[in-house]
């Protein structure tokens, strides 16, 4: 800065090149790189992900099972156990994810394919039209039955069964896996929407929790009734204060009993009680 021979940079010498937009191919490359990644790992844990046991959520994320499992198995003081943190998705969580028990994750099923003529290792690839499955090839599943295909190839067949297995499924449920389009996400978003008001899970499978809220609602709404209904049977004092016995006969003792033997046997102990107690008390006026 001062009498050692140097020189102060410029802003024309430090900005070589002005700021500007991406490119097309950038944003592709970008894009892939992210989905080649998602394609690899769990994202609760970065764990590498294992095809051969792997789940998806409503949103077609994809999870290894065994750490959904980790993530709802109840610790010691009744919450669900925590996971590993995943330093690429800080803020996903088994919550924020709307994973609340495994009816709200599908088992997907891939299948594994040696490419003819090749002495290459075992891919995953679509049994319709043998695509490699991952982050080149949009792929999809079917709820409920998980079977994994290529989009391509269930645009082409068109039809209302598994091909794999022959289960029915509807349209709505051919979930994309890892969707990257603003329409994709919305019509799941509308899905999952239109199966929590059915009272039902992502694999289709009755909502639990909503029968446990209907059960406390109504237990809430019987409470008032029930508290008047106890004060209506408050039964009265007389003069000294304490409450009056109540009165029973026969027939009240006998209504409750539903077999005609008991009933019987009972009713000729309590004649036999009933006329003792009128032997006494004549027994006591002489």
């Amino acid at each position: 800065m001062g009498n050692d021979g140097g020189s102060i940079p410029t802003r024309r010498e430090l900005v070589k090149s002005a700021a500007r937009n991406p490119t097309v191919s950038e944003l592709k490359a970008t894009a892939l790189e992210s989905l080649s990644h998602a394609w690899g790992h769990d994202p609760l844990t970065s764990e590498s992900l294992d095809l051969e046991s792997a789940v998806s959520d409503w949103r077609g994320r994809l999870y290894n099972y065994e750490s959904i499992l980790k993530a709802l198995m109840p610790s010691d003081n009744g919450t669900t156990s925590s996971v590993p943190t995943n330093d690429e998705f800080p803020d996903l969580s088994i919550a924020s994810a709307g994973i609340k028990s495994l009816r709200d994750v599908v088992k997907l099923k891939f299948k594994c394919y040696i490419p003819p003529g090749t002495r290459e290792k075992e891919i995953w690839a679509c049994p319709v039209s043998l695509r490699e499955l991952g982050p080149s090839t949009k792929a999809v599943y079917l709820v409920p039955c998980g079977h994994v295909f290529a989009d391509v190839a269930m645009k082409q067949i068109q039809e209302e069964a598994c091909p794999e297995c022959s289960e029915p499924f509807k349209s709505r449920d051919i979930i994309p896996i890892l969707p990257t389009e603003k329409s994709d996400v919305e019509r799941l978003t509308t899905r999952l929407n239109g199966l929590k008001a059915a009272g039902l899970t992502h694999s289709l499978k009755k909502d639990k929790g909503i029968g446990k809220k209907k059960r406390k609602a109504e237990e809430a709404d019987r409470e008032p009734a029930g508290e008047a209904d106890k004060g209506k049977g408050v039964k009265p004092e007389n003069e000294e204060g304490s409450k009056a016995p109540p009165k029973t006969n026969k027939s009240s003792r006998l209504s409750g009993i539903n077999n005609a033997l008991t009933a019987s046997l009972t009713a000729k102990v309590l004649a036999e009680q009933d006329e003792r107690n009128k032997r006494r008390k004549l027994a006591a006026a002489k």
